[in-house]
């Protein structure tokens, strides 16, 4: 039986912390499942970020840097002997085998999988409530959304349930709930790291997959882990701060043409000025010149062409084809506008996506990195971006909000959420960097002078175990 004392002093340790009282024979690896499923039992039923735990006792951890650690992987991503649903009734009962290569690094860091974290419908929309699983909760304020997709990792490392969670994101589905919950979200490069699923689709090859962390070094060695080191210059485990000064390009303005919320605003100044205070240049830019309706249009088309692929697979193995009952309204009706465009509907997002990548790299080429909020509103109420609306309202609220992470996925850039803004009257509010295709090191070299700077690590949610044991 886990105490009330060791459920929150183990909560407060990241994952290299967890690895290192490991180590030293401090804490043994099961002492360290146990207290992470005594934490996600006391505080699942009211967040509800967890969908699936892993009750039996795993296997013995590899012998990596973070072995005995446990944590959760995003639902989007297949795990040996757990349930994968996507976040689609279509898959409710759907248990695989199988274990990708992404997977296999995961196991020989160490890591043990506790269970499967909540996600949105094939994380298609930027809310973490589907029609299978319900709401997840927003620790800070349990009437907002923990946003999305990647809203259940986002939520249980922000609660203390496991001091990091995979997560992926195709178009800010890992930066934005980080934000939403006061954390560190970092996306890799466009191939930086080895395959994390066995399909191929343009919003697959958008998709980069990584981990939700409280602090830098955890989502540093992550990286290391998981990167694929036949790549160009591989990142490594990145250690330390940067040591220069950077030439950083600011603008807040949306790919919509939109400018914030005061809040969020607010948020982006203080950014500005601590940058300044370290020594950095900040240069307010214009905007890329975006076409941001055709941009909306291409990237859930080519959402639309991922999920018919899935049901057109689902259609050859069973005698009934797939129901439109069996997903929500909002992909549904995706999947129906991807197939009433026809044949050039992938060829003309191809062509807007290109577009786009012209104007971003001509408007960011010469600077170190790219500074904007991540996203352009404070987090929404839950329901605001409910999967039963119909897909013009989806789309209008999702542009809205959603005004600077996509770019990044579709020109293969890293990025990263900083949480570097508490309001005391709401949920945190991110600050988003990014950089050009593989400057990964750089930007986690900005992010370790930003936690130096601005220390998060004691920044706990109202509904979390160390603020409530």
């Amino acid at each position: 039986m886990v105490n009330t004392n060791e459920l929150a002093s183990l909560a407060r340790l990241d994952g290299m912390a967890q690895a290192e009282l490991c180590a030293r024979g401090e804490v043994s690896a099961d002492e360290l499942f146990d207290a992470c499923l005594a934490r996600i039992d006391a505080l699942n039923p009211l967040l509800r970020p967890v969908v699936t735990v892993a009750r039996e006792r795993p296997r013995p951890a590899g012998s990596g840097p973070f072995s005995g650690v446990p944590f959760l992987v995003k639902d989007s991503t297949p795990w040996p002997g757990l349930r994968w649903s996507m976040g689609s009734r279509l898959f409710a009962a759907h248990v695989t085998q199988q274990q990708t290569p992404y997977g296999r690094r995961l196991e020989q860091s160490g890591l043990v999988c506790a269970g499967k974290s909540a996600m949105s419908e094939f994380g298609l929309l930027a809310s973490t409530e589907t029609l299978l699983e319900g709401v997840t909760h927003n620790p800070w304020n349990l009437a907002c959304s923990a946003t999305g997709s990647s809203g259940g990792s986002a939520v249980a490392v922000a609660a203390g349930l496991v001091p990091l969670a995979h997560a992926n994101d195709g178009g800010g589905s890992l930066r934005i709930p980080a934000s939403a919950c006061g954390l560190f979200g970092f996306k890799p490069s466009r191939g930086r790291t080895v395959p994390a699923s066995f399909a191929s689709s343009d919003f697959g090859d958008m998709t980069s997959d990584h981990c939700i962390s409280r602090s830098v070094r955890d989502s540093a060695l992550f990286l290391s882990i998981t990167e694929d080191r036949s790549s160009d210059a591989p990142v490594g485990f990145v250690r330390d701060p940067i040591a220069r000064k950077l030439r950083i390009a600011a603008w807040t303005r949306t790919v919509m043409g939109e400018e914030p919320e005061p809040k969020v605003r607010r948020a982006y100044d203080e950014a500005v000025a601590l940058l300044i205070e370290l020594g950095h240049e900040v240069e307010p830019i214009t905007p890329p010149l975006f076409d941001g309706p055709a941009l909306g249009d291409a990237f859930f088309l080519v959402s639309g062409a991922a999920v018919s692929d899935v049901i057109e697979k689902i259609d050859q193995t069973r005698d009934e084809p797939v129901q439109q009952g069996e997903l929500e309204p909002f992909t549904w009706a995706l999947v129906e506008t991807y197939l009433a465009r026809g044949s050039d509907a992938l060829p003309w997002a191809r062509a807007a996506f290109a577009r786009a990548v012209r104007a971003y790299d001509e408007a960011t080429r010469g600077y170190d990195v790219v500074l904007t909020p991540t996203i352009a509103t404070e987090p929404w109420r839950i329901g605001h971006l409910s999967p039963i609306f119909g897909r013009e309202e989806l789309l209008r609220r999702t542009g809205r909000a959603l005004g600077y992470t996509p770019i990044q996925n579709i020109a293969g850039c890293p990025g990263m959420s900083v949480p570097l803004h508490f309001p005391e009257d709401g949920p945190p509010i991110g600050t988003h960097f990014a950089a050009a295709p593989g400057a990964d090191a750089l930007l986690l070299g900005l992010a370790y002078q930003l936690e130096q700077a601005r220390p998060w690590k004691e920044r706990w949610a109202p509904y979390s175990i160390p603020a409530l044991f």
